[in-house]
């Protein structure tokens, strides 16, 4: 009761911060979309599997799953819901979907107008993003559901004796497929038995990007023969611990690629940098060989730059944004630093425990920690191959999966 009442509530709070913010805004405006594009996009004869993310991050995750079901099941229709915005907005084309979405609130009203809608013969939601109406509304019409990639703390309101709706929900997936066997304990305490451990398919996602064309031009033109420092995802928190030692880095290349890339966010860090700095807007009027730093002032272009370079840095731990994606630059086999703000990614951890990252505390340990890479070329070559090795053991999640629809588990 208090649950329903709660997303009733959210549902004018985030009216009336549309007003003030442009995210919320397409978020609400998208939502109120969401039932027409099904009904336009899905016919009554359509068989549908549904695919639900909260943002780009979990898409990049359910990826290689959600391309392996599609393959599997062609003469089904896929609808793609996200969340958030930053989810929506930059994949609301992807191929992998007939119909991509905003998901409407968790209402109950929603969730039993929607599954009439779309009747999907599977669902698959992915790590944690977990709605119990939709959830409960799916099991009560007996439509299949699972969990890919799930990872829970036990601090989280599932296992919580005031989350009773929530534990509901989770038991209310046919299956949950873990990312670690800390997941698995704990679905076990709630009395949840249909789980197994998978791995996470994140490390699935990085490594099919190994298979594709990463070449860029801009970039090799702008390397040349000089070692090559990424910064990838950055936060001003980051700034404060990477600029006084990039200002003082004569002999290293630097690409930095700036999680905000507003034009005030841009002009404020160009006011920091004292080296000969030129942005990607602008690249057809840069003399690349004497530009030393390059902000990256776009997106979809970082897991490629990553290919190139011999050190990166991954924004997001200096501060409480969260750490970014580390697995890119490590499937590439790149020496990675990080700030010291990781708890809830185990794979910082894992990383630093591997000898393939480091984490820095502070602006005197960033100098320190990159003058010992840059000269020391051993170093170098041993961090590098413990950081791919790092992702190739882990690879695998998605055929694990993939097994348990082979084993006719599930039949769309």
């Amino acid at each position: 009761m208090f649950y329903n009442l709660l997303v009733v509530f959210t549902r004018y709070i985030l009216k009336f911060l549309s007003l003030f913010s442009e995210k919320i805004k397409k978020g609400v405006l998208g939502r109120s979309e969401s039932f027409l594009k099904i009904k336009t996009g899905i016919n009554e004869s359509d068989r549908t599997i549904w695919f639900h993310c909260a943002s780009l991050g979990e898409y990049e995750q359910g990826l290689p799953v959600f391309e392996a079901i599609k393959k599997r099941y062609p003469e089904h229709k896929i609808v793609l819901s996200f969340f958030s915005p930053s989810g929506y907005e930059i994949r609301k084309h992807s191929p992998i979907a007939d119909v991509v979405i905003y998901l409407p609130l968790d209402t109950k009203a929603n969730s039993k107008k929607f599954i009439a809608l779309l009747k999907p013969e599977l669902t698959i939601f992915v790590k944690y993003d977990i709605w119990p109406n939709y959830l409960i509304e799916l099991q009560k019409k007996d439509y299949k559901s699972i969990l890919i990639s799930a990872a829970f703390r036990p601090e989280q309101i599932y296992f919580k004796w005031y989350g009773s709706i929530f534990k509901k929900a989770l038991k209310s997936f046919n299956h949950i497929f873990t990312q670690n066997t800390e997941t698995l304990n704990l679905l076990e305490k709630i009395n949840y038995t249909q789980a197994s451990f998978s791995g996470d398919t994140r490390f699935d996602r990085v490594t099919n990007q190994l298979q594709l064309n990463n070449t860029l031009d801009f970039v090799e033109t702008f390397k040349g023969d000089h070692l090559l420092l990424v910064i990838g995802s950055s936060w001003a928190e980051d700034e404060a611990l990477y600029l006084d030692a990039i200002n003082n880095s004569k002999e290293l290349k630097i690409i930095i690629a700036p999680h905000e890339i507003q034009p005030k966010k841009i002009k404020s860090l160009l006011e920091k940098i004292n080296l000969k700095t030129g942005l990607y807007t602008n690249l057809e009027n840069l003399d690349l060989k004497r530009t030393q730093v390059f902000i990256l002032d776009t997106i979809g272009l970082l897991s490629k730059v990553y290919a190139y370079a011999d050190i990166a840095y991954v924004g997001g731990a200096a501060g409480h944004s969260g750490l970014h994606n580390i697995l890119e630059p490590a499937t590439f086999g790149v020496p990675i630093l990080f700030g010291t703000n990781h708890n809830k990614f185990p794979e910082a951890k894992e990383l630093i425990s591997c000898n393939g990252a480091m984490e820095i505390a502070s602006s005197e340990n960033f100098k320190t920690q990159l003058s010992k890479l840059v000269k020391d070329n051993e170093l170098r070559r041993q961090m590098s191959h413990q950081s791919a090795q790092f992702i190739s053991e882990r690879k695998g999640a998605t055929k694990t999966i993939m097994d348990f629809f082979n084993l006719n588990a599930f039949k769309c």
